[in-house]
């Protein structure tokens, strides 16, 4: 018997990818890779107690629960509940999810104002370096706009505004993550 929620013939509104699985009543890997609604409808008292973790094949499902080594079905269906919620299954909306998740929230009592309140300044691309870079310039000349257009102004060759020591500074929490093949760099104001 399990604690999961019943869950038999629950759907799904959005594709939240594949995944692996063990049983533990046969001590094996299960040879099959199961869909999101698979593994919500899974019964594990006729089928054997089994646990689940993503494939890898759904970057914002990978992304949300990239610190877990399973994912039970009431999961999945609360990941389902809060998409329906915010109205989509874009990329942002995942990092906006993993955002709220490293800020403390949990997956089960979050909302739509949940993942959009407080939510950090994203920047997209496929260099860290690049993204650090665009952050800190943005980031200056939002919160500091009198001193980013003195500096922007400035003919002193020595005048050096260190994008890194801006980033790292306690005013802001910085989160460097993969979403699949791209990369995302999640900015909040502390």
């Amino acid at each position: 018997m399990t604690n999961e929620p019943t869950t038999e013939n629950a759907t799904l509104t959005f594709d939240l990818g594949t995944f692996e699985a063990f049983n533990f009543r046969h001590q094996a890997a299960i040879d099959h890779i199961f869909s999101a609604s698979e593994v919500v409808n899974w019964d594990h008292d006729r089928h054997g107690e089994a646990e689940f973790w993503p494939s890898g094949d759904h970057a914002g499902v990978a992304l949300v629960f990239k610190d877990r080594n399973t994912v039970s079905a009431s999961e999945l269906l609360e990941l389902d509940r809060v998409l329906t919620e915010v109205g989509d299954d874009s990329d942002h909306t995942f990092l906006l999810i993993r955002s709220a998740l490293s800020r403390g929230a949990d997956l089960s009592s979050l909302s739509r104002e949940g993942v959009e309140d407080d939510a950090p300044h994203i920047f997209t691309g496929s260099s860290f370096i690049d993204l650090r870079r665009e952050a800190a310039y943005e980031l200056f000349e939002l919160y500091y706009p009198e001193e980013y257009r003195a500096w922007e102004k400035s003919h002193c060759d020595g005048l050096i505004f260190d994008t890194d020591q801006f980033l790292d500074s306690p005013v802001f929490s910085v989160e460097e993550v993969l979403l699949g093949d791209s990369k995302a760099l999640l900015v909040a104001p502390q």
